[in-house]
């Protein structure tokens, strides 16, 4: 055996050693919340097409724009749908997102008649003509955080920060981030609905939110037209690199600091990683030596 195939040897399971450690993972964005499915399915193919171009249709638009509403097919084949990503994304994150929604919808829920898939940065939803309409008010999903904050007048922080979201989305046309006293704030309304309705939306959602979370530390409220999210950060909201999509206040910041630190030890993990494989790679080349010898 000639000894030219080492260096092809050693770089080959260095890479095999570097690739492996570099394996895909999503991004939180991309989370599934919650997903929501008629009981009905379709009993033709034709409305089967319609769905699947509804869904190219909508995953074409998600590269140029964040908010996107159409109908597929004719007769009672029509399936009307839209997709919304989170304002603060950018468009190459709104389309992973978006991207993500058909095959998701399809595991989730089947060929039904009507669905919604909710991940943290991005919704699609879809119905066939004639499909019942519920209020835009009505809730959909909703989760508290597991801890309760006690004192410390968090109830009247988280109020006034509330409040400071609802006058916010209404300026801001649909879509709110920022913080306020320790208080992370995000909320968005669905891309067609004008200021006035939007801002009844989401004081709905505060509503709900101070009435089904009470003293927790966080909490998310999705109705059928807008969500809203809170987090209490006692120690003060970790700051980040802000978003030209988000509105600002005083205390403007975002609690991506855990995810900085991940990332940064992550890359260190890496190369050390890759450090390791490499003596390991030389240590085998020099037993294969030994056994040429």
């Amino acid at each position: 055996m000639g000894f030219s195939s080492k260096p092809q040897f050693l770089l080959a399971l260095s890479l095999l050693c570097f690739f492996t450690n570099l394996a895909e993972s999503d991004t939180d964005y991309t989370t599934l919340v919650y997903k929501g499915c008629a009981k009905q399915f379709f009993q033709d193919p034709v409305s089967s097409q319609a769905l699947s171009a509804l869904f190219g249709s909508l995953v074409s638009q998600s590269t140029k724009t964040k908010f996107f509403k159409t109908s597929s097919g004719t007769g009672q084949a029509s399936i009307s749908g839209l997709f919304q990503c989170r304002g603060d994304l950018s468009n190459s994150d709104c389309y992973n997102c978006v991207s993500k929604l058909p095959t998701l919808s399809d595991k989730q829920c089947g060929k039904t008649i009507s669905a919604r898939v909710q991940l943290l940065g991005c919704y699609m939803l879809y119905e066939v003509s004639g499909f019942p309409q519920v209020s835009g008010l009505e809730m959909l999903f909703k989760t508290c955080g597991s801890t309760n904050v006690a004192g410390s007048g968090f109830e009247e922080r988280r109020d006034a920060a509330l409040q400071a979201m609802e006058n916010g989305v209404v300026s801001g046309h649909g879509f709110y981030t920022t913080s306020y006293q320790s208080v992370f704030l995000l909320a968005q309304c669905e891309g067609d609905l004008g200021d006035s309705d939007c801002g009844d939306c989401v004081k709905g959602a505060v509503q709900r939110a101070q009435v089904e979370c009470g003293s927790s530390i966080s909490g998310q409220v999705y109705l059928h037209k807008c969500f809203i999210s809170y987090s209490y950060y006692p120690n003060g909201v970790p700051r980040r690199q802000s978003s030209s999509s988000s509105s600002s206040s005083p205390d403007s910041s975002g609690p991506n600091t855990g995810k900085t630190v991940a990332i940064i030890l992550g890359g260190a993990a890496g190369v050390g990683f890759v450090v390791i494989c490499l003596l390991f790679a030389r240590n085998l080349v020099k037993k294969h030596d030994g056994m040429l010898i």
